[in-house]
């Protein structure tokens, strides 16, 4: 059987041609193509400095890296969220406090927030790190408030976020401008806005924090200006470094993001219209409309102990019918290795019931519908059974 995937990318002729030219420089690994990606997502985003790196993980560690935390500063993160930034926080051996989230959008609030800062009485908190949970940006400002009033950093985890805007000030702006944070990551994995196939970046205001980014990408290596021959490593790094071809790849990836956020729009748009009936066992997540997102994920609660039925017979119907569904994500806490107990009950509502749909570039049509169709059948069949 052939399934339709949760997300996948895209590649045309003109990405091959671009790879296929960088493959015939004289350079592939870190050459001009580098700098030019770099300067691109700057000026697209309006951040002073943007670096690209290996993956949205590098982008991740990297940042908490250039910020030189020391051994158990505190760090707060949503307990909804892929697990790179929980395992990077420990490898750091930072003191690590989950946030609970909204149970609609799994996304850490300002409420949430301010709620874990008081249940576990902390006080000189490093780092506040946000998470755009399927490419929504939302409480930018009222973080940023809480990230001064803390006199800490703000970490902005985009990886889903790249091309979504927030509202501030009567105009919109990039997630990544880093006018309300201090640093960003993305991430271009092959299913996020764009891809290089392997890849990320960060995005800063900061020069300090810029080159400390820029060192670290690379052994830590500071090189001699006149004699290039030569090298100094005053603190060590890691090699993080994105090739040209990866950057030829995203240079032409680039200049479709809009017509790729675009197109998710529509399909984000038909499941809203095509689900709304159903508002009484189904939410999706009412974004604040002054924002605009990357739509990089569709995402549904449905209320499975009304309909008598579980996230994981839905997941499976629908895998049976030809459609490939995802959790995005498990708490953290859940995990075998998370250390201390815990126990959130808006997380626990949104592990149990948030199942990510289809969304994709070139997502056709006629299968969106049989994909609609097949969950009315499923919430039919399910209600007609327990009346």
């Amino acid at each position: 059987m052939k399934f339709i995937p949760y997300n996948k990318q895209n590649i045309n002729q003109s990405d091959i041609n671009n790879v296929t030219k960088a493959l015939k420089q004289s350079l592939i690994t870190t050459g001009p193509l580098v700098a030019k990606f770099d300067n691109k997502i700057s000026k697209l985003l309006d951040s002073k400095y943007a670096v690209s790196c290996s993956s949205g993980t590098a982008a991740l560690h990297l940042s908490l890296m250039s910020l030189q935390l020391k051994k158990k500063d505190i760090v707060i993160m949503p307990a909804v969220n892929f697990v790179a930034i929980y395992n990077i926080s420990k490898l750091l051996d930072l003191d690590v406090f989950l946030a609970d989230v909204d149970p609609v959008s799994g996304q850490m609030t300002p409420k949430t927030l301010v709620e874990c800062i008081k249940k576990n009485r902390l006080k000189n908190i490093k780092v506040i790190i946000t998470m755009y949970l399927g490419g929504y940006p939302e409480n930018i400002p009222e973080f940023y408030k809480i990230k001064k009033k803390l006199n800490c950093y703000l970490v902005e985890d985009a990886c889903h976020a790249l091309g979504a805007k927030y509202f501030f000030g009567k105009r919109l702006h990039y997630v990544g401008s880093c006018k309300h944070s201090d640093i960003a990551a993305f991430s271009f994995h092959a299913v996020k806005t764009i891809t290089t196939g392997e890849g990320g970046a960060i995005t800063t205001n900061n020069k300090k924090i810029y080159k400390n980014i820029q060192n670290l990408r690379s052994h830590g290596i500071t090189k001699d200006k006149n004699e290039y021959w030569k090298y100094q490593i005053n603190k060590p790094g890691l090699n993080y470094r994105l090739s040209d071809i990866n950057c030829a790849l995203g240079l032409s990836q680039l200049s479709r993001m809009n017509s790729f956020i675009a197109y998710r729009k529509k399909v984000f748009n038909y499941y809203q219209k095509s689900l709304a009936p159903y508002n009484k066992i189904i939410d999706v997540f009412s974004y604040d409309k002054k924002n605009k997102s990357s739509y990089h994920l569709f995402i549904i609660s449905i209320n499975f102990k009304k309909i008598k039925s579980s996230k994981d017979k839905f997941i499976t119907y629908l895998r049976k019918h030809g459609f490939l569904t995802q959790y995005h994500y498990i708490p953290i806490y859940k995990f075998n290795f998370f250390e201390k107990k815990t126990y959130l009950k808006n997380s626990e509502y949104y592990y149990k019931n948030t199942v990510s749909l289809p969304i994709y570039y070139n997502f056709k049509f006629k299968e969106q519908k049989k994909f609609i169709n097949l969950i009315k059948i499923f919430l039919h069949n399910q209600i007609k059974s327990h009346n």
